[in-house]
């Protein structure tokens, strides 16, 4: 189960955001990941073809906000995670490939 939300857009499409638990050994770790797709329903779908395959949508308590839109429209796969934001820290967005990599590892 996940935290998260989306916002659709103009065009019809949506972008989901949650903030899953980290794969891999850093327990207690949590990503925000943002997804692009036609719809929500999609968007679940890419993640769980990756290999999560427990991540659900219920609500929208916490939407994507403007930047995170803006990141993940400007990435050629509409797909990205950071380390869940703490106070003042801010990362740079990562392909979801790093993320696979990094739970392999």
């Amino acid at each position: 189960m996940a935290a998260g939300g989306f916002c659709k857009l103009p065009n019809g499409s949506v972008v989901v955001a949650l903030t899953l638990p980290s794969p891999g050994p850093s327990a207690g770790a949590r990503v925000r990941v943002l997804v692009h797709s036609v719809n929500r329903a999609r968007a679940l779908t890419r993640l769980r073809n990756l290999g999560l395959r427990s991540v659900y949508l219920r609500g929208n308590a916490e939407p994507p906000t403007p930047d995170e839109v803006t990141a993940v429209l400007h990435h050629p796969d509409g797909l990205i995670w950071r380390t869940a934001p703490v106070q003042g820290a801010q990362e740079l967005w990562h392909p979801i490939r790093a993320l696979m990599r990094r739970a392999a590892a």
